[in-house]
């Protein structure tokens, strides 16, 4: 079969330089993401990577309109509308990378979903924040950030209640039920497992850097190297999760990216740092000579306090996502932005002023990098193009403060139908992935809404 031109950017040599590199990959993982960032494909033998290059791989268009459970959401348009037909899937370039502490030794490499004739097929989440790239590139713009990743290590069986509990340490199955957050302690019996994670990161290319105990539990964090493409931002994070989650397993512990996995207990976050550069790499979120904030960081503030009510289901896209948003606990409530201040939904960090950028913290760690990514992004646009104000600086305790917000979405049922109800963010994603995660989240919705669960028994079973 005569290659064909890959509309990715991707090329046989980079291939053909891997299989040079690496004679001991036996097989490959295929991985797309889906509207819920969830990894699907096909693991391919180590003979049939240069036919992928050179000719890509159907897959159903249906891989796109997928609920959690991976079946078919057929208001998506996206199965048997289009007689669920083939499109074809082409590697992202840069993404093939061995995958640590695999047996056999295994590679891992991205795909996006491509129509036949080439173009981006706009179901695809990654197209989505390719195409609020590309808006900014033409405007002379260049988005730049960073996510964090905060997740539970769980053990693989439930504690007497019935409820998750911590994993002991993999180094000495050491137990400690406490938070104990920032503990140095805690971290060293884990040590075998991160040291895993962090081999694992650097084969792939990924700079996965600090690493703290959280404020939870067998909660952790890591933080990512801030990278000036935003579109390899958001690869760190969706692979750096499959990595935590395979190298946990690997030591017999279970990692959690549940937003709440623990009712007492904090959630966890996938707070998004972000800035804008222009075609120099000048910071345009830095203060000049003038006093005060520099006016394109206030109106970013602006715009995505602005729309942040109707775009909370790409940043709480599931049930357990809401029961992170509590007050007093490091999870914000309303929109508001402050400096240095962690009660706040937008957090203005501390320190070098050369480095100013936002700290989007709405975000839980189930949601969809790309789709987050891509939401704010078309957030800050609108606060230049409407030149909106942020209001006041929040000081102090951002939960009682946050009175004064506009209004967010108050559960899940709200924000699928404010999600459902919002131009901005019809235009944010795109008609087609607007369409298709909506209809997702309101076929998921109706799963959880008709599953009778325990608190129900234990609430009506002898009340009622």
């Amino acid at each position: 079969m005569r290659a064909q031109s890959s509309p990715s950017g991707s090329t046989t040599a980079e291939a053909e330089a891997f299989l040079a590199a690496h004679p001991q990959i036996e097989a490959i993982d295929l991985v797309l993401h889906d509207s819920n960032g969830i990894g699907r494909g096909k693991i391919i033998r180590r003979a049939e990577l240069l036919s992928f290059y050179n000719n890509g791989r159907h897959l159903p268009i249906s891989i796109l309109g997928l609920d959690i459970c991976g079946e078919d959401v057929g208001e998506t348009g996206l199965i048997w509308d289009q007689g669920d037909a083939d499109l074809r899937a082409w590697p992202i370039p840069g993404t093939l990378v061995p995958l640590h502490n695999s047996t056999p030794p295994r590679a891992e490499v991205l795909m996006s979903l491509y129509d036949l004739d080439g173009q981006p097929m706009t179901s695809d989440p990654r197209h989505a924040l390719q195409r609020q790239v590309a808006a900014l590139a033409a405007e002379g713009l260049f988005p730049a950030g960073a996510f964090e990743l905060e997740f539970f290590l769980l053990s693989n069986t439930r504690g007497p209640d019935g409820k998750v509990q911590p994993a002991a340490d993999v180094l000495d199955g050491r137990r400690g039920p406490r938070t104990d957050v920032y503990s140095v302690d805690r971290l060293h019996g884990m040590l075998p497992l991160f040291t895993d994670i962090y081999a694992a990161a650097a084969l792939a290319g990924i700079t996965a850097e600090t690493l703290i105990s959280e404020y939870a539990p067998g909660q952790y964090e890591l933080t990512l190297h801030y990278r000036t493409n935003i579109l390899q931002a958001a690869d760190d994070l969706i692979r750096l999760k499959r990595m935590v989650r395979a190298q946990a397993r690997a030591h017999g512990v279970t990692a959690c990216f549940m937003a709440k996995p623990m009712a007492d207990h904090a959630g966890s976050g996938m707070h998004f740092h972000v800035s804008m550069q222009d075609a120099a790499g000048r910071n345009l979120f830095v203060e000049g000579d003038a006093a005060g904030w520099n006016p394109r960081l206030l109106q970013a503030l602006g715009g995505l306090r602005a729309t942040m009510g109707e775009s909370m289901l790409v940043f709480a896209p599931h049930a357990n996502s809401w029961r992170r948003f509590a007050d007093q606990s490091y999870a914000p409530v309303s929109p508001t932005w402050g400096v240095n201040n962690r009660s706040v939904a937008l957090r203005i960090p501390a320190g070098d002023p050369r480095a100013r950028r936002i700290e989007h913290r709405p975000a839980g760690v189930d949601a969809n990098p790309y789709l987050v990514a891509a939401t704010v992004l078309a957030g800050i646009r609108h606060g230049w193009q409407h030149q909106i104000d942020p209001g006041p600086e929040t000081t102090g305790n951002g939960y009682e403060a946050g009175q004064a917000a506009p209004e967010i979405p108050a559960d899940w049922r709200q924000a699928i139908e404010a999600a459902k109800a919002s131009t901005f963010l019809r235009q944010a994603l795109g008609e087609d992935m607007h369409r298709t995660f909506t209809a997702v989240k309101e076929a998921e919705y109706r799963r959880v809404m008709r599953t009778v669960s325990e608190v129900d028994y234990d609430l009506y079973l002898h009340s009622v």
